[in-house]
């Protein structure tokens, strides 16, 4: 990398590159082989974090087109394209995902292709593969499997490292085994299993550095701690409907509001009326706002066609009278949401 920019020493010219927008790396890349290796080096995304220009992107992935994931960048509103996931898995679906280490990984989940003449699903039911997606090379590379296959299960970041818990195994059964993954040496080891296992879909959110499970028509969820020795049941009562966490507290979309959960109780924060006839979307929480992406309009009796959508619409929670914006939409993804995390690079 020597000689990047002249009259600067490498070390200045790195500082100064490291300022540029994430979604103008491949126009730099173009100016010269010096500067398509800086732009690619670990060094530029350490340099980004000492100078205060990492960037909180947004990553969905939709069921339309096929293994697509796209980047949102919310300060410019603009949507960035990755490389096709090179997973054998035809429509990878059910599967967990969350960033870490500053890559987005993509965990477990199984099939939802459809064979087109019987209506029967086309493919495996439940995986181990773990991919992860390095913005640093642009690049999808394969990680240590999981040690019992899984989809439809929890999965959350706590501490820089990934713990995935319940969900159906390949056999289709429910499962309690947990497990934790360690980015950094690529390797995934047994936990304490769930105390309790229901015949649904699970789900996780982190709140306040604990790992809270919730199964699909439970009153109970299960918590870990990382301080404590597994995990523990607690009754929450908490509504049931799309869900996320923003600054620790979590809000909850339910009989066309937004609720805000808390331990006495809850308190509708603004409404959701236009989402009622809206499925299949993705909603989670970019810094104070609350994004609601993707899904289909349903049928009705008046209107049977589905219609796909590629909306996002935001809501700002810091305000006292909280109203509804609409972002740029998606620019590939459309449909139902199968991945939606942040990756913060």
């Amino acid at each position: 990398m020597a000689g990047l920019i002249e009259g600067l020493p490498d070390a200045v010219a790195i500082r100064c590159l490291a300022r540029v927008p994430f979604y103008l790396h491949p126009k730099l890349e173009l100016v010269c082989r010096s500067w398509q290796a800086a732009i690619r080096s670990p060094e530029l995304f350490k340099a980004r974090q000492e100078v205060g220009s990492s960037e909180e992107l947004l990553c969905v992935c939709a069921f339309d087109p096929e293994n697509v994931w796209q980047l949102y960048d919310p300060l410019r509103d603009l949507w960035i394209t990755l490389p096709v996931l090179p997973s054998k898995i035809r429509h990878l679906s059910h599967f967990g995902a969350v960033s870490t280490a500053g890559k987005l990984f993509v965990i477990g989940g199984g099939s939802d292709a459809v064979d087109p003449l019987t209506g029967d699903q086309d493919g495996c039911f439940a995986t181990d593969e773990v991919w992860s997606y390095d913005p640093v090379v642009r690049q999808w590379a394969p990680r240590a499997s999981m040690l019992v296959p899984r989809s439809m299960f929890a999965c959350c970041v706590l501490n820089g490292k990934i713990v995935v818990a319940g969900g159906f195994t390949s056999c289709r059964k429910s499962i309690s085994q947990a497990e934790m993954y360690d980015p950094e040496k690529d390797v995934w080891i047994p936990m304490p299993d769930l105390h309790r296992t229901h015949n649904s879909a699970c789900s996780g959110v982190v709140i306040c550095g604990k790992v809270h499970v919730l199964h699909k028509d439970m009153s109970t969820v299960q918590v870990l701690d990382n301080a404590g020795p597994g995990w523990i049941v607690e009754e929450c009562g908490w509504l049931q409907g799309p869900m996320a966490v923003v600054q620790d507290a979590l809000y909850v979309i339910s009989h066309g509001f937004i609720f805000k959960q808390e331990k006495e109780g809850r308190k509708v924060v603004g409404s959701a009326s236009e989402f009622r006839r809206r499925i299949g979307f993705a909603m989670i929480g970019v810094i104070d706002d609350l994004y609601v992406i993707g899904g289909f309009i349903g049928p009705d009796r008046w209107d049977w066609d589905i219609k796909p959508l590629s909306d996002v619409d935001i809501l700002t929670l810091g305000s006292d009278r909280p109203n509804w914006r609409q972002a740029a939409p998606m620019t590939r993804c459309r449909g139902t949401i199968l991945g939606c995390t942040l990756l913060r690079i």
